[in-house]
Order: C-alpha cells, then sequence, then structure tokens
C-alpha cells in the first residue's frame, strides 16, 4: 500500500486539500490530480524549465518537488496569469511579439518572467536574458521572448 499523506495548498488562490502519495511529484499532480494541464513536463530533470510554477512567489520546478512539499504554501501557475478572459501584461506582450512558436517552454518562461517583473518591475534586458537562461527554447532564438518581457515591464509601469 503506498505511503499517503493529506495535503492543504492554495494554487492559483484557490484552496486544495487532498489526500497524495508521498512520492507524487507536483507536476504530476497539478496535471493528473487537479487537471491543470498548463505546466509542461519536458526533462524531468529541472534542466528545461517547461514545468516551472511558483512556489510561495519562487520559482520551482515542479518536477523536482514533491507535492507533499506544497502542504500550506501557495502555488501559482500559468492558468492563473490570466484575469477572467483578460491575458496578462506579460501574456498579452508575448503574443504581440510572436514570443511563442510550438508554445512548449512557454508556461514556465511565464513563469519564470512573472517572477523577474514581481522582482525587478524594470529589468534590463541582461536580467532578463539570466532570468530565462535555465529555460529552454528550441523554436524562438529568444529575442522575442526578451521583447516581450521588456515590453510587458512596460506595460506594467504605465498601468500603475
Amino acid at each position: 500500500m503506498p505511503d499517503t499523506r493529506t495535503i492543504s495548498v492554495a494554487i492559483n488562490g484557490k484552496p486544495y486539500r487532498r489526500e497524495v502519495e508521498t512520492r507524487l511529484t507536483l507536476a504530476d499532480f497539478l496535471r493528473h490530480e487537479l487537471l491543470l494541464t498548463g505546466t509542461h513536463v519536458g526533462c524531468e530533470h529541472g534542466v528545461c524549465g517547461a514545468c516551472t510554477v511558483l512556489v510561495d512567489g519562487a520559482s520551482t520546478r515542479a518536477c523536482l518537488m514533491f507535492a507533499v512539499q506544497t502542504d500550506g504554501r501557495r502555488v501559482e501557475t500559468v492558468e492563473g496569469l490570466a484575469q477572467g478572459e483578460a491575458l496578462s501584461p506579460l501574456q498579452a506582450a508575448f503574443r504581440d511579439h510572436h514570443g511563442l512558436q510550438c508554445g512548449f517552454c512557454t508556461p514556465g518562461m511565464l513563469m519564470t518572467l512573472t517572477e523577474l517583473l514581481r522582482e525587478s518591475p524594470r529589468p534590463t534586458e541582461a536580467q532578463v536574458r539570466d532570468a530565462i537562461s535555465g529555460n529552454v527554447c528550441r523554436c524562438t532564438g529568444y529575442q522575442a521572448i526578451v521583447a516581450a518581457a521588456l515590453d510587458a515591464a512596460q506595460r506594467m509601469s504605465e498601468r500603475s
């Protein structure tokens, strides 16, 4: 019989209480238990960044974290970025700058950049490139992603 534990976690502001196997990864919990499939699983070694979510505001590889480790914590996924039907400024900038092609890396990129823009509302190009250096994109060449992040920072500063 598998070892299980009951956890209470807030995901995108919504509270969840679930019994989970102690070996279940956060990525699999999000995707298979809660059907939040925006968190992608690529390498399952924490290298590609496709599974990046925010745990208590910090970028975290969901493939390397166990769901039980989120007990009492706050998790944000790509599904939580939009406000209803309205895209977040970062999502809108990705759309406008064609910051995605196949889209596989996009959720991880968006979550990584969400953390960056919270910590550094007016980042430099070098800061953006440093922030996304742990996220692999095989399609875009990164320039459109960087442009989108810088544009999102501008949009966000104009709104405040």
